[in-house]
């Protein structure tokens, strides 16, 4: 039997009484996509937040490969993430933005920012700031951030948010063929024809519970 890539156990979490995560167990493994749909205020982001080590665990444990989070490890290793909107800077251009970020690991190159751009329809050499962009345009910024160090793991909350049919499609393909070069995706939607489009597997989450699961692919190979 495959060891599973990320296990979360009774993962529960509590805000000032209330209860945003309940009793989530997940066996998640390498090289799938995960969906995870609801609605606003479900959970999702929760969950991607408490995976990604952005928030801690009230009850419970969340291991990644192996390392339990907020014990072995602050944040997942090679991890990727998409989160409500980045902290990108008005001022600057979006290559610049993303030049700037990758100073902190310092493991790319500037073609590999402007492939990244490229691969989520943005023109590296843009020189409008990021103040002037469109929202689908930030997304796109957000997407090409999360990829562009070709993370093992990339976890996006609403990815296609603000994009149009055109936009859509060209980021499911981008997930889809990363997802064919062995990466882990985690993707958040209130969106069901493209989760169900893109996911291996579907779970739906509703006040901070799994509440519904499919498997997907195995579906589709069925019909075909």
């Amino acid at each position: 039997m495959m060891k599973s890539y990320i296990h979360v156990s009774d993962a529960t979490k509590v805000i000032q009484g209330h209860t945003v995560l309940s009793h989530i167990n997940l066996e998640l493994n390498k090289g799938q996509i995960y969906g995870f749909r609801g609605s606003n205020g479900s959970g999702k982001t929760m969950l991607f937040r408490a995976i990604s080590g952005l928030i801690s665990l009230t009850e419970g444990e969340i291991i990644v490969n192996d390392k339990q989070i907020g014990k072995d490890i602050s944040f997942p290793e090679n991890m990727g993430l998409l989160i409500e909107h980045p902290g990108f800077i008005p001022e600057y251009t979006g290559f610049k933005n993303l030049e700037l970020l990758s100073l902190i690991q310092g493991k790319i190159s500037k073609e590999q920012i402007k492939d990244a751009l490229s691969k989520v329809g943005l023109d590296p050499n843009d020189k409008r700031k990021y103040k002037k962009y469109s929202l689908g345009m930030r997304q796109r910024l957000g997407i090409a951030q999360a990829i562009m160090e070709e993370p093992e793991l990339i976890i996006l909350d609403e990815p296609t948010n603000g994009l149009d049919e055109d936009g859509v499609k060209l980021i499911n393909d981008l997930l889809l063929n990363l997802k064919a070069r062995g990466k882990t995706l985690l993707i958040a939607s209130h969106d069901r024809e493209s989760l169900d489009n893109i996911s291996d597997e579907i779970y739906q989450i509703a006040n901070g519970k799994i509440v519904g699961h499919e498997v997907i692919q195995d579906e589709l190979v069925q019909k075909s």
